[in-house]
């Protein structure tokens, strides 16, 4: 639809509203009819529906009510306020026991519906169920606190319109500067909208002006344990433990902080004590059962995530665990309760891409190729759709980091950085082998194997400025790394190793294996001179075929498309072919294949590299013992095996889109 036609639809559903507020029922019944006519956009349709429902209970033909309001429901099933409207009608018809579940069913898929939970009230009272009274009484009272603003401001988040709630909430910021409740809600909206630098930012300052706000710390808690940031996470849950130390979800806050800080056997003691005081927590189980497979204990690992699928029956990150650990085979019973559950309309997004994920894996390891490809490719078409991703934006940071990040500006600004020679970064794209290449060298006695770290990622993203208004234009980074004070390159790589010190035990070199941060090589170089970076290189069909099918807990957007997944794969070559252009020598390219057939070779090709002596243990990585916590953990446990280098040769027939764009016969 283009803007024009949305701006006059916008416009003639205002006057219909205009003719329900005076009260000119039929009016806006037959104009709505009109228009419905007139009309094939969906959206437009369920709008009209809605209209008319109302307009048909206040006019007092309540059958034909319902069955406007019914024919809306069945397009959008999910409509919170037609679900609200649907109450009305059933109190209208004296239905009680309907109006009840209507109204449920609208505040559960929108909490800040206020007639839902006043009519909810009286529906309790009168079948004398005090204790929901109660619930209903006190959310009622809270929203009531809220200004009208930012009411309009939740509602809008819970239907989905982001960018209007963002508008509204920034609005009423402007006048209320210091309102925390508001500051918080904008936040949330940062965090739905991937806008984490602003998110984190305003729950800062909303904490510095008000401490002792519980709603705001326990939001900021949460952010920094999604951004990685599990020291200060840390610090965080303490201050809330101290104000109420017996709340269990701050506790399993904090053993999720000390799981990310390695710290796994304490992690491990707070889950179980928050399962023995709440075995009916699902979310609890799945928490304990990551703690347990980081830790390599996969037997424990599975009982939990089964024990959250059976508190759960379509709790999809439950069965995507299992099919995650890459061992795990699923039972005839699994596979059909996982395909029953996909068929619930009413199941979350979420849950119904990991259970389609999870359904790719069983069907894959019973060699039914053609159903497997079936079910990833349905929660890949899921997941690209949600995550509104734009390899564009990928390919532009591409160019602009070439265009920039000269041979000049190595010259002139490259000795400027923390000469340290501490980290060893692994780049390259995720599912490429840089787990394994993290195992071997974390095997040797002086390296410590850390995570995936957030901190370059961080950095670059500081750098590129707070602003999100300049999607057309040109970001402020990398252009300002010829620009900013050279000082700061000492600083910021002083910075990133204070940073990550927590992470690390007490060997001279560590790892960071963060595979997007072969964008941000440049930075590295500027910042880490003597840093040591090594490209985990695969095959390219194999490399993007494997992401295709993983689902990825975070960020990795392009994976979910074959066409996106082979043009960010070029995107990536064409980069690294530019670092080894303008720092020649500063990275080592190794390829998985290479890895697999000749590996005590590619060992020795990377100690020396990195400076270290040969030690045997890099060989037998398998018998080291350490947290791991990506996707490959369990495969890293074993011997190299070769099995999953042709891997996709079973998906061929499917995979032409991806072959295309890597120019693949």
């Amino acid at each position: 639809m283009d803007t024009r036609s949305h701006s006059a639809n916008e416009d003639q559903l205002k006057s219909i509203q205009q003719l329900i507020q005076t009260t000119k029922f039929n009016d806006a019944i037959t104009q709505s009819k009109q228009l419905q006519k007139q009309t094939t956009d969906q959206q437009l349709q369920i709008e009209l529906w809605y209209l008319i429902a109302v307009a048909q209970r206040y006019a007092k033909t309540i059958p034909a009510a319902l069955s406007s309001i019914n024919a809306l429901l069945k397009l959008d099933e999910t409509h919170s306020r037609a679900n609200q409207e649907q109450g009305f009608i059933y109190l209208a018809l004296d239905e009680p026991a309907l109006a009840k579940i209507s109204f449920e069913k609208a505040v559960k898929l929108n909490p800040s519906l206020v007639a839902s939970w006043q009519a909810l009230i009286h529906l309790y009272r009168d079948a004398k169920q005090q204790d929901n009274v109660q619930k209903a009484a006190n959310q009622l009272e809270k929203l009531k606190k809220l200004p009208p603003a930012l009411l309009a401001v939740t509602e809008l988040m819970h239907e989905g319109k982001l960018l209007k709630a963002e508008q509204i909430c920034r609005h009423f910021l402007q006048d209320n500067k210091r309102h925390i409740d508001g500051m918080c809600l904008l936040a949330e909206i940062g965090v739905e909208l991937k806008i984490y630098d602003d998110a984190e930012f305003l729950l800062a300052s909303a904490l510095e002006l008000a401490p002792n706000h519980i709603n705001a710390r326990s939001q900021y808690l949460n952010l920094l344990i999604r951004l990685g940031k599990y020291k200060v996470a840390e610090q965080q849950v303490e201050k809330l433990l101290a104000i109420q130390p017996d709340n269990l979800s701050f506790k399993v806050a904090k053993a999720s902080a000390l799981t990310g800080l390695g710290k796994i056997e304490q992690a491990i003691i707070l889950f179980e004590q928050a399962v023995e005081q709440n075995d009916q927590v699902a979310g609890f189980q799945l928490q304990l059962g990551h703690a347990l497979k980081t830790k390599g204990d996969i037997k424990k690992a599975i009982t939990a995530y089964q024990k959250a699928y059976q508190l759960n029956p379509s709790y999809g990150d439950a069965f995507w665990s299992l099919a995650n650990t890459k061992t795990y085979r699923f039972s005839d019973e699994e596979i059909a309760q996982m395909q029953t559950q996909q068929n619930n309309k009413a199941l979350a997004l979420t849950d119904k891409v990991q259970l389609h994920f999870a359904t790719g894996k069983a069907f894959e390891d019973r060699e039914d190729y053609n159903q497997a490809f079936q079910a990833y490719q349905e929660g890949n078409k899921l997941q690209h759709a949600h995550s509104g991703f734009d390899i564009t934006k990928v390919e532009q940071q591409v160019a602009e980091q070439i265009k920039y990040c000269t041979a000049e500006l190595f010259e002139s600004r490259g000795t400027l950085g923390l000469n340290l020679p501490d980290p060893i970064f692994i780049v390259g794209l995720p599912r490429a082998g840089s787990t394994l290449l993290e195992q071997i060298l974390a095997s040797h006695s002086q390296v410590d194997g850390t995570m995936e770290l957030h901190n370059i990622l961080g950095l670059a993203s500081r750098l590129r400025g707070r602003s999100h208004s300049q999607s057309d234009q040109e970001a402020q980074y990398p252009k300002n790394l010829n620009e900013i004070n050279p000082e700061y390159f000492k600083r910021f790589g002083q910075q990133f190793i204070d940073e990550t010190q927590v992470y690390r035990e007490k060997a001279p070199l560590f790892i960071d294996k963060m595979p997007n941060n072969f964008l941000h090589i440049g930075l590295i170089r500027l910042i880490l001179p003597n840093a040591k970076i090594i490209d985990a290189r695969r095959s390219p069909m194999a490399c993007c075929f494997s992401g295709f099918k993983q689902l990825f807990a975070e960020g990795q957007d392009f994976s979910y498309d074959l066409e996106d997944m082979g043009r960010y794969y070029q995107a990536y070559l064409k980069l690294m072919a530019h670092w080894d252009d303008v720092l020649p020598d500063y990275v080592l390219k190794v390829n998985h294949e290479d890895v697999v057939d000749d590996l005590e070779t590619q060992v020795r090709r990377m100690l020396d590299f990195c400076g270290l002596e040969f030690e045997q243990s890099c060989v037998d990585f398998h018998k080291t013992k350490r947290n791991i916590k990506t996707p490959s953990s369990e495969q890293v446990r074993q011997p190299i095996y070769k099995s999953a280098t042709e891997q996709w040769r079973h998906f061929e027939p499917y995979l032409t889109p991806l072959k295309k764009v890597l120019n693949i016969e």
